[in-house]
């Protein structure tokens, strides 16, 4: 029997998905939940966040499983997508609201990549100036909507990830358009294999079958509701299972 581990990684709330990771366990997978930013260490924010810090965890991980899957949410899965780009042992990527660009941090005032590979900035794309929200709680659809229309820069090339993707998009996440992402990551694939499984009113955070709706991170506006939310979580739930349960490769 194929030991999978699965590494979880986290949005910009900074709190590892420690209720997930025990969700996952009981499917008989080794399940581990690590903080990437906000620890002893670490940097205080996503900016600038060595993938080799990730890379160390997918080889500790292989030291006692047979395959490792990167499951991320939000700038989580943003950085999924990104470490399995250089990583060619990840077997599967479940990016839950994925991005299809390299986003910035701000560090001093500045926009400076979320990630670094061997002390370098990964490209990113540029926010556009002089935005504000309109809402209250603030939604950014509107910031990633235009900056991703303005610029060409930063595109994760995920057609150069060997394993599956599992995309998991809300249709009304107010955070940014997640639905218009994963479209784009399948089309950017071409032949890779890809699922995209999304809901029409279901928002940025998606609740899976004995999940709890979390209110935890900063005050936003994410869009969906309970249910559309655990709607769409068990829409999801059978793809997820298929890949913890896949033959090794």
């Amino acid at each position: 029997m194929v030991d999978t581990g699965i590494l979880l990684l986290h949005g910009s709330s900074g709190r590892p998905q420690v209720a997930r990771s025990q969700l996952l366990a009981r499917e008989g997978v080794t399940a581990r939940a690590i903080r990437w930013f906000g620890g002893p260490g670490q940097p205080s924010q996503p900016c600038a966040i060595p993938i080799e810090s990730v890379v160390r965890e997918v080889d500790e991980l292989l030291a006692s499983c047979d395959r490792v899957i990167l499951m991320g949410t939000s700038f989580g899965a943003e950085l999924a997508l990104v470490t399995a780009c250089f990583d060619p042992r990840v077997s599967a990527v479940i990016a839950f609201a994925p991005t299809a660009v390299v986003w910035p941090g701000i560090e001093d005032g500045l926009q400076r990549s979320h990630w670094t590979w061997r002390g370098r900035d990964v490209p990113f794309s540029r926010f556009i100036d002089d935005w504000e929200p309109t809402t209250d709680p603030p939604s950014y659809l509107s910031l990633y909507r235009s900056s991703w229309a303005a610029s060409s820069e930063g595109v994760i090339p995920v057609e150069q990830i060997d394993g599956e993707l599992l995309l998991v998009a809300g249709g009304d996440d107010q955070v940014w358009p997640s639905v218009d992402f994963a479209e784009a990551i399948r089309a950017r694939r071409a032949e890779g294999a890809t699922t995209v499984v999304t809901h029409t009113r279901a928002g940025h955070r998606v609740t899976l079958p004995g999940e709890r709706p979390t209110s935890v991170g900063r005050r936003m506006a994410r869009g969906g509701d309970p249910t559309a939310d655990a709607e769409l979580g068990r829409a999801t739930w059978p793809h997820i299972r298929r890949l913890i349960n896949a033959p090794c490769a």
